[in-house]
């Protein structure tokens, strides 16, 4: 199986342990690339648009952001880790995904993203996780992944992993295999119901809007081309 995991730190503490406990578990032999932010994208989306205008490789940081999204479609599961800072995921995260808007269903979706499989890796010292969670799991949905997965870890203890009692780590590190468990199945899911709701709407705005451009916007072009919307 082909992974790909981005981790929203370049820490090596408790963020790493449980992704590397996930992976783990999952088994030998997977394909795996992993890229860790901000090591691997080290900009803010500069809000120049070109991405929407004209085309995502004339992004000026095409260089970072095209190889992690190249990995995303050429891999059958995706893996985000991430601690929870002021209980969302990190500003690195947030800084690829605003990088992949352009690939929402809303504007230039891939249909290879709509078969895949999504696990959201989070923890922090307390129990709250879900802000964190869903600022991967909004974009992921936008993105077309139907089956996304999410586990939250309540460290409770403290923040460094070693430190942890020796009761608190089995427990976590046994919560991680057992969650781990869920991927092991290699079939490619269906395209959920949300996925193809939020498609449907999206196809049809791009074609309205398609109808009333004597030129096409670089997304309905794209939508064109496709063969998702008809063109006069």
């Amino acid at each position: 199986m082909k992974i790909t995991v981005v981790t929203g730190t370049e820490q090596k503490g408790c963020t790493y342990r449980i992704k590397e406990t996930f992976l783990g578990a999952l088994g030998p032999g997977h394909d795996i690339t992993e890229f860790y932010l901000p090591r691997d994208l080290p900009h803010f989306c500069s809000g120049c648009k070109v991405c929407f205008f004209k085309y995502e490789a004339l992004c000026p940081h095409a260089d970072y952001v095209v190889p992690i999204w190249n990995s995303m479609l050429d891999s059958e599961l995706l893996v985000f880790a991430s601690p929870v800072y002021a209980l969302r995921t990190t500003a690195q995260m947030k800084a690829l995904l605003d990088h992949l808007c352009v690939h929402w269903m809303v504007h230039r979706p891939d249909e290879r993203m709509f078969h895949k499989r999504a696990a959201i890796l989070t923890n922090a010292v307390g129990a709250i996780q879900k802000g964190a969670q869903r600022d991967i799991q909004t974009s992921l949905t936008w993105l077309g992944v139907s089956q996304i997965r999410t586990l939250g870890i309540g460290l409770m203890e403290g923040i460094i992993f070693n430190q942890l009692s020796e009761k608190r780590q089995k427990e976590i590190l046994r919560k991680v295999v057992k969650f781990a468990e869920k991927f092991k199945n290699q079939a490619p899911p269906r395209q959920g119901l949300k996925v193809r709701g939020l498609f449907a709407i999206c196809k049809m705005m791009h074609q309205q809007a398609a109808r009333k451009e004597t030129v096409l916007s670089a997304d309905n072009e794209y939508w064109a081309k496709k063969g998702w919307i008809k063109t006069p």
